[in-house]
């Protein structure tokens, strides 16, 4: 592909990822207490509602991901922006807990396959192994969905209500979010994609054996869970967490915007530096920030918060790749989609317990919250250590042409 039309399908292909984080993952964080107020249920019920979503999202990746492998992610990312403008319809038109029920269950089969995992596999399918600058390329885009994503809800919830907002983010998926991703290039797999391989047989030419990749899915499904969980857990708790530390709420406020741009410059140390070497080492080195950054809060406190942030969101940003590069490194790009459904599983199950959890540690321990988190961090480094480059050198990328 020439590289003309590889940055276009990049930027597209961000653009519509945007538009998909902030009108879904990112949107009750906004318009959950309207909505709740205006429904007669609790907060705490449309953010279950929200989880459901995640739950229904987790089972079906999977199937999503089979389906890029064989058909290329232009029709299902297309179909993907129809369910969301669906979804988000139902949100705008629901009077009581079942229709909220129903409206985010229809939302979470569009994050089930329209979300990040949908947008890699449809980079590997175009690409194959050299789709990780390209993988970058998006998170790069996409890491300003909240940025972008809170603001304009504030403002739509505020010109319109809740439900005009809902309306106004259907509206663009149907008229930014469709053309976006129906400008992605057809693409035809490889013929080895196509005949559809066993997964064995890939892993042998890789230099595993059965043996050592079912070793290697299971160890890299739990990093993904492990991180996930601390990432959604920081994302709904992180002002209290550094108010138990010891600061002001407004200083909470204003360290936890910090996150944000972090993340994005992880993603550029990804992209500038680490795009080098191997994803395991760039992935070990993430999985350390959280629990580096924590130690130094939990014995320092408030004057260590922005560290912390800072530290929390690199890592977050860097890790986000490589839940696409990794498993495309270590397994290859046969099978990638349903392979990479498979292994988000156990991460989006994880996603939709954290806040509920994580709260409750914050409950009984306050700072000491933070050990569990930095636990958890530092068991995924060790898996990280555990899990083996392949054999091959043909996981290093090629030059592009």
């Amino acid at each position: 592909m020439r590289p003309t039309r590889t940055a276009t399908t990049v930027a597209s292909l961000g653009a519509a990822q945007t538009l998909a984080w902030a009108s879904t993952y990112y949107l009750p964080a906004i318009l959950a207490a309207p909505m709740a107020r205006d429904l007669g249920v609790s907060a705490p019920t449309v953010f279950a509602a929200f989880s459901c979503a995640l739950v229904v999202s987790a089972l079906l990746g999977p199937y999503a991901g089979r389906a890029i492998d064989r058909l290329g992610g232009r029709p299902v990312l297309m179909a993907t922006s129809v369910i969301f403008a669906l979804g988000l319809s139902g949100l705008a038109l629901a009077q009581g807990i079942g229709t909220l029920l129903a409206a985010w269950l229809l939302l979470g089969v569009g994050m089930g396959s329209g979300l990040y995992e949908a947008a890699f596999a449809a980079l590997v399918h175009l690409h194959g192994r050299n789709a990780r600058n390209q993988i970058t390329g998006i998170t790069l885009i996409a890491g300003f969905a909240s940025t972008v994503g809170w603001p304009l809800s504030l403002w739509m919830e505020a010109q319109w209500g809740w439900r005009g907002a809902c309306w106004a983010w259907a509206g663009l998926h149907l008229a930014v979010g469709l053309p976006l991703n129906a400008w992605i290039p057809r693409g035809r797999a490889p013929e080895r994609q196509r005949s559809h391989p066993a997964p064995t047989t890939t892993s042998r030419a890789l230099g595993q054996t059965p043996v050592h990749s079912r070793r290697t899915t299971a160890l890299l499904a739990f990093v993904f869970a492990a991180t996930w969980f601390t990432s959604t857990a920081m994302a709904a708790h992180l002002p209290r967490l550094l108010q138990e530390g010891g600061a002001s709420l407004p200083t909470a406020v204003a360290v936890g915007a910090l996150v944000g741009p972090a993340q994005v410059a992880g993603r550029l140390l990804e992209f500038g530096c680490l795009r080098h070497v191997h994803p395991l080492l760039s992935a070990r080195l993430a999985a350390l920030m959280h629990p580096v950054g924590a130690g130094l809060l939990a014995v320092a406190g408030a004057p260590t918060a922005a560290l912390f942030a800072v530290l929390h969101g690199a890592g977050n940003g860097i890790l986000t790749i490589a839940k696409g590069t990794l498993p495309l490194v270590l397994f290859g790009p046969t099978g990638y989609g349903h392979r990479q459904g498979i292994l988000m599983v156990p991460a989006r199950l994880a996603q939709a317990a954290s806040p509920w959890v994580f709260g409750m540690f914050l409950d009984r321990l306050g700072i000491g919250a933070l050990w569990v988190s930095a636990g958890l961090g530092v068991a995924a480094f060790w898996a990280l250590l555990a899990v083996a480059a392949p054999a091959s050198r043909e996981d290093l990328p090629a030059p592009e042409r």
